[in-house]
């Protein structure tokens, strides 16, 4: 990790510690006031704790212009893609992600659309709707890879990040803390639960937790789909296509519609926001990830509604493309930030457990 980037985020923290007037507005003070000093772990642990809500930097005084020149957030949020880029696996393709991540997504989904369009062809062994352009057995031959192996990749990161931060074995207790706080999206209400300060400066909002949730949902719905779409095909040998009123296709239409109106908007938020409180050298890769999910789900609704069209064969070129190069390329954008945040507040609520053992 590059040192410059913890020394400032340490210089931050100790002043904040000695001031503490930010104790009750997120997460990340509880945890930073619990020490007096910061290891490398700490203050890593600290930037993925944080959600970028920016109470604290509206309520500073020691902002710029005054000599301290404390801009927490900016700090944190350096650090935190730092951190997911150097324990990425293999690491070279977080680092050009974040620098170029809207054009590497654009030729991905350009390339594989190419691709899935040269298949489609050389044709299909037979099959009804989607089959009959690229056979079922095809689909999982090119997308049980895609999906495992960035899976795997992320697995090696996590455990890299667990390594630095000084995680415990995980208990049942602290896994479910943090999937509740996960689920409620609590951190992004703030201390006070009046919502975080994201895009208009010193004004409380719900709407980056409401956006947050929309994505998460819709994509934990389009997830489900997929899945119990499997368990029909080889554990009741219940075959494509489904009706509309399956949960197949509840499913994907619901998480579909969620998902493109939550990455919609996120980039409003996101062109709303001020950009010198956070990553600016991520911001691109950042918005480009958000618009291929977004074109994920939106592909996905087109896809339907048009799927028994002419259109229907480039149709799906474009959104399996667009889908293989979501996957390929999680483990390097933003879509790793959620392992991340889970594993953050796993690590979180093995502090409190201590405490309250100590207490």
């Amino acid at each position: 990790m590059r040192t410059e980037l913890i020394q400032e985020a340490r210089r931050q923290a100790e002043i904040c510690n000695a001031c503490r007037y930010c104790e009750g507005y997120c997460s990340v003070f509880p945890s930073l006031h619990a020490e007096r000093a910061f290891s490398d772990g700490d203050i890593t642990q600290l930037a993925n704790l944080c959600h970028n809500c920016r109470g604290c930097y509206y309520a500073c005084q020691y902002t710029a212009p005054h000599e301290f020149d404390l801009n927490l957030p900016k700090a944190l949020a350096e650090v935190r893609r730092d951190s997911w880029e150097s324990f990425a696996w293999p690491q070279p393709l977080a680092r050009c992600f974040h620098s170029h991540g809207g054009a590497i997504a654009l030729a991905l989904v350009v390339g594989f659309a190419l691709i899935f369009w040269a298949i489609r062809a050389i044709g299909s062994t037979g099959g009804e709707g989607f089959y009959s352009v690229l056979s079922h057995n095809a689909m999982v031959l090119i997308f049980a890879p895609a999906f495992l192996l960035p899976l795997f990749s992320i697995g090696i990161s996590l455990r890299r990040y667990w390594h630095a931060v000084g995680g415990q074995p995980i208990q049942l207790g602290d896994l479910k803390a943090a999937l509740s706080r996960t689920a409620k999206m609590q951190d992004l209400a703030a201390g006070h639960g009046e919502g975080c300060n994201f895009e208009d400066e010193d004004r409380f909002s719900q709407a980056r937790r409401h956006v947050h949730h929309a994505i998460m949902y819709g994509f934990l719905l389009c997830f489900a789909s997929t899945s119990v779409a499997t368990i029909m095909h080889y554990g009741f040998d219940l075959h494509a296509p489904y009706g509309f009123w399956s949960l197949p296709k509840l499913f994907g239409v619901t998480g579909g519609v969620l998902l493109t109106a939550g990455c919609y908007m996120m980039v409003r938020l996101k062109q709303k926001s001020d950009r010198n409180l956070g990553d600016v050298s991520a911001w691109g890769g950042e918005i480009g990830f958000i618009l291929l999910l977004g074109f994920v789900a939106l592909s996905g609704l087109v896809l339907y509604a048009f799927g028994s069209s002419a259109v229907m064969p480039a149709l799906l070129a474009v959104h399996l493309g667009s889908v293989l190069a979501l996957f390929l390329l999680t483990p390097y954008t933003k879509m790793a930030h959620g392992f991340y945040r889970v594993a953050a507040l796993v690590r979180d609520a093995q502090r409190k457990r201590d405490v309250s053992v100590v207490r």
